[in-house]
């Protein structure tokens, strides 16, 4: 499996060197389109199960490539009480029909000015960008506010509290890559990157009196007040300057509501009928919610996040044994229900699906159960054994 990681990750960079990031699929119409920049951690989870300095050595010059095409073609200055600060959005300028969707972009857009069928067009490429597409949390109405239906899909004027999260864990990560090559000018340049964008995630997306961080609103210069796993996205990146800050999201997160489904976190309370809101779970939501958690030094928090990758994997066992299939997102108003809604049915396999239940089997499996005595298999096991199947 190192080498079948390696050689995707190789893959990836390869598309970096030709493109300056990694499109949101192998497809020539996907070359203005990235995705959320997660090369950097899984050159940082190869290297730390390989040691591979060679591997890194070479790697470093194409992930740094990454991250300023980020800072050149995605990122906006915001000024709070006279302060410049500079933040990360999803943005694609290509006012037409996704080729992967031109059917329905072109019915969705029907109404509407030729100005105004572009702009749509654009904006639901960049919800495609963000990894949500879609979701209301892209949604801002006429009036500015977190609402409306998918028609008012808004993704660039959002300043998305997972990606500054994800490129602050990156820069980070990129100073500690430059620590182990004995390079001290990257050092010296990712850590001031770091330090700033906590300073900037803190001054525009935090919220002392909700106590978590919230996406920001660029057309009203408000944050959304609405509950997203992804509001907590900073715990999971430890994109935050004081520890108070940790605790204080994990209260939040406690009166959110969304703890109240048995069968996972919600990727929002409003059921939209898109895909990345209720009620489906999404793995990847799940297990950055269960590491950001564990990552707190607070009882509590442990225990919650064992919890959660309890219900998790309770969940995803309940539809192996019904289905004999892994889904990419589950309903989590019902027992080991396959999640719905969107542009496509739920698909099967499924690479992400798998990953989380892997990693949550190697640090909990000791603990983990099924859930029901009238199973007759062991949960490990059964659970291990479908998601390989899936990967050979």
């Amino acid at each position: 499996m190192r080498d079948t990681a390696r050689g995707m990750i190789q893959n990836f960079l390869g598309l970096v060197e030709r493109y300056g990031f990694v499109p949101n699929g192998g497809r020539v119409y996907y070359e203005r389109r990235s995705q959320p920049p997660f090369l950097t951690l899984m050159v940082e989870s190869y290297c730390q199960a390989t040691k591979d300095e060679k591997f890194l050595r070479a790697a470093l010059p194409t992930l740094e490539k990454e991250y300023n095409f980020w800072m050149q073609n995605r990122s906006v200055a915001l000024s709070v009480n006279g302060t410049q600060h500079l933040l990360n959005r999803y943005s694609v300028q290509v006012g037409q029909p996704r080729p992967e969707s031109y059917t329905d972009d072109l019915e969705l857009a029907e109404g509407l000015m030729e100005g105004a069928q572009e702009k749509l067009w654009a904006e639901l490429k960049a919800g495609a960008e963000s990894g949500w597409d879609f979701s209301s949390r892209w949604f801002v109405d006429h009036h500015g506010n977190n609402s409306g239906t998918l028609k008012d899909t808004r993704t660039s004027h959002i300043i998305p509290t997972d990606l500054n999260a994800l490129l602050c864990r990156n820069e980070r990560t990129l100073a500690s890559f430059h620590r182990i090559l004995g390079q001290s000018t990257g050092v010296e340049r990712f850590e001031l990157a770091h330090r700033a964008r906590l300073v900037a995630v803190e001054a525009v997306l935090w919220d002392p009196q909700m106590g978590v961080w919230l996406d920001h609103n660029l057309l009203t210069d408000s944050l959304h007040p609405t509950f997203y796993p992804s509001n907590l996205a900073p715990v999971w990146a430890q994109c935050y300057s004081q520890s108070s800050m940790g605790e204080q999201a994990l209260h939040y997160l406690q009166e959110s509501g969304a703890l109240k489904y048995p069968n996972g976190v919600p990727t929002s309370l409003d059921n939209s009928g898109q895909q990345w809101d209720l009620p489906n779970a999404w793995p990847p939501l799940q297990l950055m919610l269960i590491e950001g958690l564990w990552s707190l030094p607070v009882a509590e928090a442990k225990d919650l996040a064992f919890d959660l990758a309890q219900r998790w994997i309770r969940t995803n066992w309940l539809a192996y044994i019904k289905y004999e299939a892994m889904f990419e997102k589950y309903d989590v108003t019902g027992d080991g229900k396959p999640g719905g809604g969107g542009e496509y049915e739920v698909q099967l396999g499924f690479g992400w699906t798998n990953g989380v239940a892997l990693q949550l089997l190697d640090q909990f499996g000791d603990r983990l159960t099924s859930g029901s005595a009238g199973l007759t298999f062991d949960l490990g096991v059964a659970l291990l054994c479908g998601a390989v199947c899936v990967l050979l």
